[in-house]
Parts: structure tokens; sequence; C-alpha cells
């Protein structure tokens, strides 16, 4: 069964409390950026693990010190609580 889509109000409650992140073609967005490639590239292998344990993978690219992160739950065909879920461990690794 796929995790249940976020209403209007559930998701913007939920961006109010997800510091940098927006909605942006129907996805929760982010951009983050580090010092340098390195503690980018740490950055993502620790949110890979997390995503991996999840069972849910963002869509992200990398250039340099600067990664772009687009989180929607394919199969319920928007956002849902996992999304959010892994937005905030997101925020909560980048400190």
């Amino acid at each position: 069964m796929a995790a249940a889509v976020l209403g209007e109000a559930e998701l913007g409650a939920a961006l109010e409390k997800l510091e940098g992140w927006s909605l942006e073609g129907g996805k929760l967005h982010r951009e983050f950026r580090f010092a340098d490639f390195n503690e980018a590239f740490g950055w993502m292998t620790r949110s890979a693990l997390l995503a991996e344990t999840a069972n849910h993978h963002p869509e992200w690219s990398n250039v340099w010190n600067r990664v772009v992160v687009d989180l929607v739950t394919h199969d319920a065909g928007g956002i849902t609580a996992k999304d959010v879920a892994l937005a905030a461990a997101m925020n909560e690794l980048a400190g």
C-alpha cells in the first residue's frame, strides 16, 4: 500500500518546520551548500545510508560544494510523510 499524499494544509505545516525547503514542481526542493566537494559528498553518503534504510531515495545532483535535492514519493503520486521525514533527517545531517 502506498503512503498517503499530504493535503495542502499538511504540506504547508510541514514546510514551516523544514528550514530551507520549498515546493518546486510538485516536489520538496532544497539546495545544500558545503565548504567543499569532500564535505558535500560525505553528507550525500550519510544521507544515502538513511535513504536506503527507509527504502526512500532522493532525486539529487552534486556539483562541487552544492547538492540539489528533490523529494517525492513516486508510487503515491505526490509528497508524503516519507518525504518530510527524509528532508528533516537531511537537514539534521547538514547541521
